[in-house]
């Protein structure tokens, strides 16, 4: 029932106007637009030289280090933290698999299986409201995205495709031809529905759990399935850009960065999507970068070489100044009053802290925007450490998701609070 302070009751000539009510403010509350919250979640897979991104002093007043200077403007919009890592997670090129799972010993390969990524887990709380639930994407065709089983979310490699899927409508016979595939799954999705329903009046208790669990699985689908369909039935929104062109040097991380980064603004500046994760580069190519005549890889396992680390600064120093255009864009961009960076959590960092030494321990991370009380260096020591996915626990709040458990969290991330 329809329930405002403009109700009456009514009954046999009489009309009474109804009392201000809890339920009415309840609805008042209810009715009020949320704003909307996003996250974008960076890995840079080779790391960042550590002396050059992590201040020495903790607190507000810490000075900035090399790799944060070329971010000073934002100095307030940003938290760096220090001495975070994921608990039970062995150093080595793998841990890539956990970065936003936290799921234990990814070294182990033999029996290992991941679990649900910070950015699946935020879209099962969506519920349809932006065309897509999230993006994975990535400069080099592995991503960060599991679901919830532990599957690899399969992830976008080419600008192009992505702006097509965006803001390109397509021609009325391939909007036709999905619109075929949406009612085909859907009913697929019947017919086994009802061949598992009739299983279920003989099955054993165990059995039965199963069941319980498919059918779940078999709902949540419908329901994508039905958003999906929703969805097909809008138009896309309108960008005044020129689609992108594919970045097919595959040693080019600054180039192929930047095309993310703007399409990525696009794509959170018309709401298309609230979730994005990308993973750029960590090649053993040459890029193509002025002062550099070495592969990444090479330079970021420097052995401490002074030379290939005087190498990797410029290198380093370049990704950071794409990292400070991409929030430039953010934070110009306006919506309902706010900057779009008050409204969209940047998560920066690295599944390896030091990748000369395969260390996985002093994680680099920096939080950007989202409306958090930023300006800070948050330095916790990195042998008796929360562990990362803490952060993770304040992100989801932050995203008015009601999730006190994340992975290997122990709670929210102590001195991170909202503004």
């Amino acid at each position: 029932m329809k329930l405002d302070r403009r109700t009456f009751l009514r009954g046999a000539g009489v009309a009474m106007a109804l009392p201000l009510l809890d339920v009415m403010t309840r609805r008042a509350v209810a009715a009020a637009p949320a704003v909307k919250r996003r996250m974008v979640c960076i890995n840079t897979p080779l790391g960042v030289h550590p002396e050059y991104f992590f201040p020495e002093k903790a607190g507000r007043d810490y000075e900035l280090s090399p790799y944060l200077e070329v971010l000073k403007e934002f100095r307030d919009d940003f938290t760096v933290i220090s001495g975070l890592s994921h608990p039970d997670v062995g150093p080595s090129h793998d841990s890539n698999y956990s970065f936003l799972t936290a799921a234990p010993h990814p070294e182990q390969r033999a029996g290992f299986r991941n679990s649900i990524s910070l950015d699946q887990f935020a879209a099962e709380h969506l519920h349809g409201e932006t065309r897509f639930a999230a993006l994975p994407l990535s400069c080099e065709g592995f991503g960060l995205s599991w679901t919830r089983s532990g599957a690899a979310v399969p992830t976008e490699s080419w600008p192009s495709s992505v702006f097509a899927k965006l803001f390109l409508e397509g021609r009325p016979d391939e909007v036709q031809a999905q619109a075929r595939r949406l009612e085909d799954g859907q009913s697929v999705l019947d017919a086994v529905r009802d061949q598992a329903k009739r299983l279920q009046a003989n099955a054993s208790a165990g059995d039965r759990e199963k069941l319980d669990e498919y059918f779940t699985s078999v709902r949540e689908l419908e329901q994508r399935l039905a958003q999906a369909e929703a969805w097909s039935k809008k138009p896309k929104p309108k960008v005044d850009v020129k689609p992108p062109q594919n970045n097919t040097n595959s040693t080019d991380l600054i180039g192929k960065s930047r095309l993310w980064f703007d399409l990525i603004h696009l794509a959170l500046q018309t709401d298309s999507s609230r979730l994005v994760t990308l993973q750029l580069i960590g090649t053993s190519g040459v890029p193509p970068i002025q002062g550099v005549s070495q592969g990444h890889h090479d330079l970021s396992h420097h052995g401490k070489d002074p030379v290939k680390i005087a190498q990797l600064k410029i290198l380093e120093l370049e990704k950071m100044k794409t990292l400070r255009d991409f929030l430039t864009q953010l934070k110009q961009t306006q919506e309902e009053g706010d900057s779009l960076l008050d409204r969209t959590m940047v998560f920066f960092s690295s599944n390896l802290a030091d990748a000369s030494k395969h260390s996985v321990k002093n994680m680099p991370a920096l939080l950007a925007g989202g409306g958090f009380k930023h300006g800070q260096h948050l330095a916790f020591d990195e042998n008796k450490n929360p562990p990362l996915s803490n952060l993770f626990v304040s992100m989801l709040q932050r995203m008015n998701i009601e999730a006190d458990k994340f992975g290997s969290s122990t709670g929210t991330l102590t001195g991170l609070e909202m503004s």
